[in-house]
């Protein structure tokens, strides 16, 4: 991994929020789950959700700008499931909805924990989602159309929680565990030997400050044996 690399990640992981995510309640056009989890990346949101009952679905990568590599997906095969998944992280859940309960979208406080759930493309938020949010939010419209573009909609919304966090100051300093930054300095900067890897059930080294790998000869030579290189 060069030393540009490196920082470049670092950098990305320094503005992670793992505690900011989105949830896609059956959305299933490839280009708008594609360009939901491209603008996740760039708002900082290292994890989503979807709600897939059919296996087919697929994300396009060319509309995900080379963002599938760096936001982990977590399939759920209910609305309930992905819920109770997110409640266990501590987190709100805020549904896009038309209702009269529904408040201005820039009136939630997105410094909390929150999960932003969005529904698929034609029928919009299911009831079973809706009954168990905390939040309606809706984005005001005044022209003729009622409803934006479920991925234009996920980026408003959440470009409002990255603004509210930025003046909170929760984009100043790194926010995601030790584990899990090493897990993707490995992965990103050094992909053939996390491919090793996991073929061969062996644990992820240490990468140090430099960007380097730091393991015992064992390791390295059950690497060598594999005919790893990078």
């Amino acid at each position: 991994m060069s030393p540009e690399r490196f920082e470049r990640i670092q950098q990305v992981l320094d503005s992670r929020q793992p505690d900011l995510t989105l949830c896609m309640d059956q959305v299933h056009k490839g280009h708008n789950l594609s360009a939901v989890v491209r603008t996740a990346d760039a708002i900082g949101i290292h994890e989503v959700h979807g709600v897939f009952p059919e296996k087919g679905v697929r994300m396009r990568p060319h509309t995900a700008g080379g963002s599938l590599g760096w936001v982990r997906l977590h399939r759920h095969r209910t609305i309930a499931e992905a819920v109770a998944a997110l409640r266990a992280q501590g987190m709100q859940i805020v549904v896009t909805n038309l209702s009269d309960q529904a408040k201005d979208f820039r009136d939630i406080d997105y410094t909390r924990p929150t999960a932003l759930l969005v529904g698929q493309e034609l029928q919009g938020i299911s009831q079973e989602a809706l009954d168990l949010a905390d939040h309606q939010v809706v984005i005001p419209m005044l022209g003729m159309v009622q409803s934006l573009n479920v991925s234009v909609a996920s980026a408003l919304i959440l470009y409002e929680a990255q603004r509210q966090r930025q003046n909170a100051g929760l984009y100043r300093q790194p926010r995601l565990s030790v584990e899990e930054r090493n897990r993707v300095l490995f992965e990103q900067g050094y992909p053939a030997l996390a491919r090793q890897c996991k073929r061969k059930a062996l644990p992820y080294p240490l990468i140090d400050a430099e960007g380097q790998v730091q393991a015992d000869d064992d390791w390295w030579q059950a690497m060598r044996l594999s005919g790893a290189s990078d």
